[in-house]
């Protein structure tokens, strides 16, 4: 049997690597890959590899593994290449939230909207564009898929300058549609949805509860929590980034079901994520009497549990110990579908996936090209998107908003234009003073300099 070549750029990933060798080993499809592990940090490529090779003694597969740091070793011939690059690591991604926040900005998340996922995007465009060219070279015939954030901007950007078909994915839908069915407290894996918008702001306009509507259910499970909402609003004093071990309930995420409530339409993927696209509603950060990424949604845990996985994973890999059983019972992951989607494409199963892709028509109210997150089946040749049902205008501005303010990040990213970075600030909304908005601009400029070689 023919070995399908993937290749996986920036494998030092603490879950997403493990989770997908782990999914392919338990699928019982060792013999149909090989992998190349790519990583510039020659310690933890070494730690991956070393892991890797410990999942499959543990289970007798056999997989072919290459790693390198060079990627350009790897590529030719590649059949699949994924991207999940952070440049700057955790210590950026700390800076893209500290940094704003000394004037008065304050996010839960900072790798997708506002100051901290512009700033992320400056560094984040500039070495995508440089995959995108060595795939184009090498691998033209790949399907080239990008998890790394921000989504929107990167998938735009390469596709702009480089016309490489990149397709951005992210667990975000299908993770929601895990929360809806716990909300729900039905089974795991019974509720599907059908939605449009853009990664972490995509609108879910359909839910499903084993192929019946499951809206009004939503409706009444929310109309019976209503009367305690006030009360259980008021005892918090901590949201957490997961809820885990119960039940979600409408106090947990009360913008999303909010708006759920009003519009019949989900906010994907939940309060976190989407209170960064409306900041006009959380002036300083203020959010149900507390301060997001401080008690609301708590970011510098959520980072620092990074550095604990990554500190699991080299211990795990450097340990002169098999792996623990239990192992694969808690591989750290997020689900992604990779497997399922690359199935799909090999096999033309036409199986239908949340993916980033270009406007070309199926959302007809949003920009053409834009990079928006809708449904498409994974057929043969690559993704065929579905029609999007409309959405209500107020939430077609908002995306149309974001749309507008990304495009400009995204000119910014691509000739180190520090006047256009001002101006995508102010275009996200997050900043209104101009002269605010420079002083910003220059600090995430200074702090970043060496990963931003194009604004020397």
């Amino acid at each position: 049997m023919t070995r399908h070549k993937l290749v996986l750029i920036g494998a030092g990933s603490t879950v997403f690597t493990q989770r997908l060798v782990a999914d392919i080993i338990l699928a019982g499809e060792e013999d149909q890959w090989e992998l190349a592990l790519v990583d510039i940090d020659p310690v933890t490529l070494d730690a991956v590899d070393k892991l890797v090779a410990k999942m499959l003694v543990a289970k007798g597969a056999n997989i072919p593994v290459t790693s390198t740091t060079d990627r350009r070793e790897v590529l030719k011939g590649a059949d699949f290449v994924v991207t999940t690059i952070a440049v700057g690591g955790r210590p950026g991604w700390q800076q893209d939230i500290e940094i704003p926040r000394k004037y008065g900005l304050f996010q839960p998340v900072g790798d997708t909207a506002l100051a901290g996922g512009i700033s992320r995007a400056m560094r984040m465009i500039p070495p995508m564009i440089d995959i995108a060219n060595d795939i184009a070279e090498l691998c033209p015939d790949a399907f080239f898929f990008n998890y790394s954030n921000p989504m929107t901007a990167i998938c735009r950007a390469i596709r702009k300058q480089t016309g490489v078909p990149v397709i951005g994915l992210c667990h975000g839908v299908h993770h929601v549609e895990g929360v809806i069915a716990r909300f729900l407290e039905v089974e795991e894996g019974s509720i599907s949805s059908f939605g449009v918008g853009l990664n972490h702001l995509t609108f879910l306009t359909r839910l499903s509860y084993k192929g019946a509507n499951a809206i009004p259910m939503l409706h009444e499970k929310l109309d019976s929590q209503k009367p305690m909402l006030e009360d259980e609003l008021a005892k918090k004093t901590e949201w957490a980034n997961i809820v885990t071990g119960r039940a979600p309930r409408y106090w947990d995420d009360p913008f999303s079901w909010g708006m759920f409530d009003r519009y019949s339409v989900f906010p994907c993927a939940m309060d976190r994520h989407a209170v960064e696209f409306y900041p006009e509603r959380f002036p300083g950060g203020a959010y149900c009497g507390h301060r997001l990424g401080k008690e609301a949604f708590p970011i510098d845990a959520r980072i620092a549990l990074g550095d604990t996985w990554y500190a699991d994973m080299l211990e795990i890999a450097n340990s002169s110990e098999p792996l623990p059983k239990e192992y694969y019972e808690n591989v750290p992951g997020e689900s992604e579908q990779l497997l399922e989607i690359m199935h799909s494409l090999q096999r033309d199963e036409r199986a239908v996936f949340s993916v980033n892709v270009p406007n070309d028509g199926q959302a007809d109210y949003l920009p053409k090209d834009a990079i928006i997150e809708c449904n498409a089946a994974a057929v043969g040749g690559g993704f065929a998107p579905l029609v999007a049902d409309k959405l209500p205008p107020a939430l077609v501005a908002k995306l149309q908003s974001k749309i507008s303010a990304i495009e400009i990040t995204v000119d910014a990213a691509l000739s180190g234009s520090r006047d256009l970075m001002v101006e995508a600030l102010l275009a996200d909304g997050g900043v209104t003073n101009p002269d605010l908005a420079v002083n910003l601009s220059k600090d995430l400029l200074d702090a970043h300099r060496q990963h931003l070689p194009q604004f020397a």
